[in-house]
């Protein structure tokens, strides 16, 4: 059985060692859903344009209803003698209903049938990939509230920087999300446009209705250039990207968590249906979900250069090479949404180790900044603060105790100008409640910005 691609032009059989390597059935038959209702919207397009009778019509639609039952089942034969999914339906159809099944390639190639259906699938997976990012943020949500009352220390280059509310440690994260949501809607908005009607390269002479099927499949409009169409990858490659930004930011939360869940740490306990154990160790917890988020974000990326080597150059218009565009793209889909399904899961039930935070606060000198800024409300140069507080700081670390515990009178041996109540400003729950610049962790602050998220994500 040779595929319906093959005219009359061929004078012998495909090689057996062809079939095997050009196949794609093996991963593209997971378009077979988009393939079916884009077939159906053309045959309906057909139908009103009068190429194809109402009892035509209705017979493709029937039977490649129950061709796609078939499929849902499991039941429906696959061979590598077919290629990929498109060959396999319309093969079916034809052994079903004879020529009435030949007449349903009117007006199109499989150059425009694989966009159209690589766009519909896409763009409902853009839509699940969003709807977790948005689990994930009311998940982070939920933290705001029950951790209110807890201070972490703030890091930069993985040194004690100052301290923050717990909250703006999970607003920051909702933050990243949003991003993240943002470039999925506009890759969504971008790829949304209908290549079914372009046939091969150039168009077709025969009097179709490209704004019909555009409608009928919920794109916003047809594409414009037939050329274009029939090369243009654009959106998997954008798609990649923004797969790609979403992993990175899954891979640095969990590499924090991963951090944070240690004994160094202790700052967090890990929901223990997340963690495996040590087949040798009996003691180990090990937070493999987190790890494997962070590994598989590596997968995620080398997609992302797989799909630009793929393209960078081609020339116009279509070229086989874009078979190989789909193992990538469907990989790095699946892996986000996954890692996306076990985050949620993991925010919601992990456990902030409160009293050991608490206990390790005061290390680090986090409010040595706040006492800088206090200097510099009273009219102290910036350069000449920044000095002193680092003298202080050197005075308390040879004494190992924390700013708050210096007496005034070795504070005021450095500046003069310090009085008690600079008291008011030094510890960790003063500087985080001295705060007052918006975005920052002020508690007034961060409650408007949990205040305003409960609205938007509601």
């Amino acid at each position: 059985m040779d595929s319906p691609s093959r005219s009359g032009v061929f004078q012998a059989q495909t090689d057996k060692r062809l079939e095997a390597f050009a196949e794609s059935i093996s991963f593209d038959r997971r378009l077979y859903r988009q393939d079916i209702r884009g077939s159906i919207a053309h045959a309906d397009m057909l139908t009103q344009r009068g190429m194809l009778t109402n009892q035509e019509c209705e017979t493709i639609r029937d039977t490649l209803k129950e061709i796609e039952q078939e499929l849902d089942a499991g039941t429906f034969p696959i061979s590598f003698e077919l290629e990929d999914i498109h060959m396999h339906v319309e093969q079916a159809l034809i052994d079903r209903v004879g020529d009435v099944g030949r007449k349903l390639h009117t007006a199109r190639s499989r150059n425009d049938q694989v966009s159209t259906d690589v766009r519909m699938w896409v763009r409902e997976a853009l839509d699940q990939v969003d709807s977790r990012l948005l689990t994930l943020q009311r998940a982070f949500l939920t933290r705001c509230d029950q951790d209110f009352d807890v201070i972490l220390p703030a890091y930069t280059h993985l040194q004690r920087a100052q301290p923050v509310l717990a909250p703006h440690y999970w607003l920051a994260y909702i933050e990243k999300l949003q991003r993240d949501r943002g470039r999925v809607g506009d890759c969504r908005r971008r790829l949304n446009e209908c290549p079914l009607g372009v046939a091969a390269v150039a168009g077709t002479t025969l009097p179709i209705d490209r704004d019909q099927t555009s409608e009928t499949l919920g794109f916003d409009r047809p594409t414009a250039n037939s050329l274009d169409t029939s090369s243009d990858r654009d959106f998997m490659l954008e798609s990649a990207f923004v797969l790609s930004l979403i992993a990175s930011h899954l891979s640095g939360w969990a590499e924090e968590w991963i951090l944070w869940s240690t004994v160094e740490f202790d700052f967090i306990k890990l929901p223990q249906a997340f963690c495996t154990g040590s087949s040798i160790m009996p003691q180990k917890v090990n937070p493999d979900t987190l790890e494997l988020t962070r590994g598989k974000s590596a997968r995620v990326m080398g997609n992302l250069q797989t799909l630009m080597l793929l393209v960078k150059n081609l020339p116009l218009a279509y070229n086989r090479d874009l078979q190989e565009d789909k193992p990538p793209l469907f990989d790095s889909f699946d892996t986000v949404i996954a890692s996306l399904e076990l985050a949620a899961p993991i925010v919601e039930g992990s456990t902030l180790r409160r009293e050991s935070i608490a206990n390790g606060l005061e290390r680090g000198y986090l409010d040595a900044t706040t006492l800088m800024e206090w200097m510099i409300r009273k009219g102290m140069p910036q350069r000449r603060a920044h000095h002193l507080v680092g003298a202080i700081v050197g005075e308390a670390m040879n004494q190992e105790v924390a700013l708050n515990e210096l007496p005034l009178e070795v504070l005021q041996s450095h500046a003069p100008e310090i009085d008690e109540s600079v008291f008011e400003i030094l510890g960790s729950k003063n500087a985080v409640a001295a705060f007052v610049s918006y975005g920052s962790t002020a508690p007034d602050q961060v409650q408007k910005q949990i205040d305003r998220w409960k609205s938007s994500l509601s």
